[in-house]
């Protein structure tokens, strides 16, 4: 027997899939350089913010100096330009237009995750969707950034691109990180069901490994409270982020 679709189970709860979803065959044919951004995500920060700088400078026509790259930061920037995420000026600094400006800002941590379900056992998955809602009188939309299907359960992942490193004095990276825990209980409040599940996958580091420790004792007991799932940095390579996403399935012990 066939499984109710993503689509058919969120009519029954007053949603629907509108528009779009995010191109998954690009994402396909990205996964080689998604997987070099996962797998090394400090040195492509690094990588990203100068192509920023050099793009915001390029647009403003005012020439910089190149700066020196690691082998691997090289290797990193020729895959960006095969993809055509990032292009070569004419004083040989690599620059972005809007399609690779958005894969960089965050683009690529959803096409992660979608390529992840997939691989996880995910029946059926979208990413980049935005869905619409309507309750009694009331309607809107949101934009999930990753709902999967297995049989009839559906999984909702919201993905946040911040800053590797977590400073504790940070209070907006602190903030936005709760302020991520919180999104997710909401979209689970909004249009889960009993017994489905709901992550946040981060690119910050969340575990101090030398003392076996989470960096940030709040955050973890807010998720536990709700529920949510938190995926950092420590999960963040292909392989393991797969496990991480096939243990959503998994009854909480």
């Amino acid at each position: 027997m066939n499984e109710p679709s993503i689509e058919a189970l969120l009519s029954n709860r007053g949603a629907w899939l509108k528009g779009d979803t995010g191109d998954q065959e690009a994402a396909m044919q990205r996964f080689v350089l998604t997987s070099m951004v996962a797998n090394n995500y400090p040195l492509f920060e690094e990588v990203r913010d100068r192509i920023f700088r050099a793009t915001d400078s390029f647009m403003r026509h005012v020439e910089i100096t190149p700066e020196t790259l690691s082998p691997e930061g090289h290797v990193l920037v020729a895959e960006m330009q095969k993809q055509g995420m990032v292009l070569k000026e004419e004083h040989g600094h690599a620059i972005c237009e809007v399609q690779g400006r958005r894969y960089m800002s965050g683009g690529w941590l959803e096409e992660l995750a979608w390529l992840a379900a997939i691989k996880s056992g995910a029946e059926e998955a979208f990413y980049g969707q935005v869905i619409g809602w309507k309750f009694k009188e009331f309607h809107g939309e949101n934009e999930i950034d990753l709902i999967m299907r297995r049989q009839q359960t559906l999984g909702f992942v919201s993905c946040k691109a911040l800053r590797s490193e977590l400073d504790m004095h940070d209070r907006k990276h602190r903030n936005r990180l709760m302020d991520a825990v919180h999104e997710a209980d909401n979209l689970s409040d909004h249009f889960g069901r009993p017994g489905e599940r709901v992550a946040v996958l981060v690119t910050t580091d969340l575990i101090d490994e030398m003392k076996s420790a989470p960096r940030y004792n709040a955050l973890m007991g807010k998720a536990a409270i709700l529920d949510v799932r938190l995926i950092s940095l420590e999960n963040l390579s292909f392989d393991r982020l797969v496990k991480a996403l096939a243990d959503m399935w998994e009854e909480p012990k």
